[in-house]
């Protein structure tokens, strides 16, 4: 996947098959569109000037919501009914069916109090991702130096990615000694 960004939108593109790709925009302006969109990421528009659509263009809401509370009595909910990551982490479906199963086990005990916990845990490395790459929007000084970093350091890009792709835990998040930590707050 690519992902660039703009002064009002970021823009993402993941080869689908071998001639096809998908394209996506994310951007505070629920109006815009892919046309426009794509002025504004100059880099991303040469590369699609001789593609043609296959699909029409298509849009929803994204974003981060965490819930105080995922079940009461004989209801829990999983998936977006759960809360949400932001469509960029990928993680949607993946997620839903790693709450499924952790549901179906609590179901099967009898005891629907754990999922709470699991379900935290869960939701916790997509939404740390979520939450760093929307860091970066907006920020092109912040962009530019990370990407830096990255080429200066491609283990950090490796590292990160293995913590996206949940073959790293959070808490072994080291480089050179250096080990990050992070808690997440709610109002």
């Amino acid at each position: 996947m690519e992902v660039h960004w703009g002064e009002h939108c970021q823009g993402f593109a993941a080869a689908v098959s071998e001639d096809q790709v998908c394209v996506a925009l994310a951007s505070h302006d629920p109006n815009l569109r892919l046309e426009d969109g794509l002025r504004d990421l100059p880099r991303l528009n040469r590369q699609l000037q001789k593609a043609e659509p296959v699909t029409t263009e298509r849009g929803a809401v994204t974003g981060n919501r965490r819930l105080r509370s995922v079940w009461r009595g004989n209801v829990a909910l999983i998936g977006d009914a759960a809360g949400t990551v932001d469509a960029i982490t990928g993680e949607g479906l993946g997620l839903a069916f790693r709450q499924a199963v952790a549901l179906a086990e609590c179901l099967a005990s009898g005891n629907l109090a754990p999922y709470q916990k699991t379900h935290d845990r869960l939701a916790l490395r997509p939404l740390l991702m979520a939450r760093l790459m929307l860091t970066l929007d907006g920020h092109p000084q912040l962009q530019d130096r990370t990407l830096q970093a990255f080429a200066e350091r491609p283990q950090i890009f490796r590292r990160l990615l293995a913590l996206h792709l949940g073959s790293l835990p959070p808490q072994e998040l080291v480089w050179d000694g250096l080990t990050l930590g992070w808690g997440l707050l709610t109002a």
